[in-house]
């Protein structure tokens, strides 16, 4: 073993301090950092938005894997929103791209190390609520894991958090009442739903549907949730929002593609992005949108759920 080799970090949690050492290194403001994005296929596009931004290729970074799917661009980016710091994931690592739960996961980790206490998670999803619409927003209010695994298997480091860390409220119950509030000060309905993540790649059955939609849940996707699940390990706050790119299989008698994701994305990015520039000043300052009239019973999708499916 040469020199060199004995220096690398060989703990998790050193790898992800010699990350947020090497993000400082190259961006000095990311020291001022208390919130950050991963941004999810076909939502890119709002760090491209980003004043003042400086961006690093995740292949510049120690420890980040890089995205093969097309819609995730593989930069993080540092910029400022409504004269706020962020850090914008420009693009994500998936499971079904043959990486662990560690390393997708790792980025999270190498943040939290940052200094960051607000964690926005977006994603692409599969619609399950009849409800819904292709192009809806929803505020993510739980999670099914049906992964079939954990980011927090294995040894646990204190240093990152608990054994068995609380998930309760995953999503944070503040933050999705601000989004909502924001949402509806734009005149856009945001939804609360459930949702649910398996491994991909192959899309959903309709049978997996129908046991899902059984099983409580509103949206469908790959990711999110590891992420989610490390965030509140680190006791990082966390605000979830999916945009429905597509109605899951059997909801819509049509085959499902990629690209009607990619196109869909692109389609509300501009109402996407309006809504994250709204909330992004919200998480930072921690003032919270307290306006009762937009989180009425119309906004929830759990006293409906099971009304819209006893039909089916």
């Amino acid at each position: 073993m040469t020199h060199a080799e004995s220096q690398q970090p060989d703990t998790l949690y050193e790898r992800a301090e010699h990350a947020a050492r090497f993000i400082r290194s190259r961006v000095p403001v990311a020291e001022d950092l208390r919130v950050a994005l991963v941004l999810g296929s076909g939502l890119g596009a709002f760090a491209d938005a980003l004043e003042e931004a400086q961006p690093l290729d995740y292949a510049e970074i120690p420890g980040f894997a890089r995205p093969t799917v097309e819609g995730h661009a593989g930069r993080l980016v540092v910029g400022k929103a409504e004269g706020v710091w962020v850090a914008a994931m420009q693009g994500r690592f998936h499971y079904y791209e043959g990486y662990t739960l560690e390393e997708v996961t790792f980025p999270v980790r190498a943040l939290g190390l940052l200094g960051v206490k607000s964690l926005m998670l977006t994603n692409a999803a599969g619609g399950l609520n009849n409800s819904f619409e292709q192009g809806s927003l929803v505020v993510i209010s739980d999670h099914l894991n049906l992964l079939g695994a954990n980011p927090l298997l294995g040894k646990n480091d204190p240093r990152f958090g608990p054994r068995f860390p609380d998930m309760s409220e995953v999503y944070d119950r503040e933050y999705q009442d601000t989004a909502i509030c924001e949402a509806h000060a734009m005149g856009v309905e945001l939804r609360r739903g459930i949702y649910a993540a398996l491994s991909g790649p192959s899309y959903e059955t309709p049978a997996e549907i129908r046991m899902l939609r059984l099983l409580g849940a509103d949206a469908v996707g790959m990711s999110t949730v590891p992420e989610a699940l490390v965030a509140r390990h680190m006791g990082l706050r966390v605000l979830g929002i999916s945009c429905i790119t597509n109605m899951a299989a059997g909801v819509l008698d049509k085959p499902i593609n990629h690209e009607e994701v990619i196109e869909t994305g692109e389609r509300v990015r501009e109402t996407f992005a309006e809504l994250l520039r709204r909330v992004i000043p919200k998480l930072q300052s921690g003032v919270w949108s307290q306006n009762p009239t937009c989180l009425d019973s119309r906004l929830q999708t759990s006293d409906s759920r099971l009304s819209e499916r006893s039909d089916e």
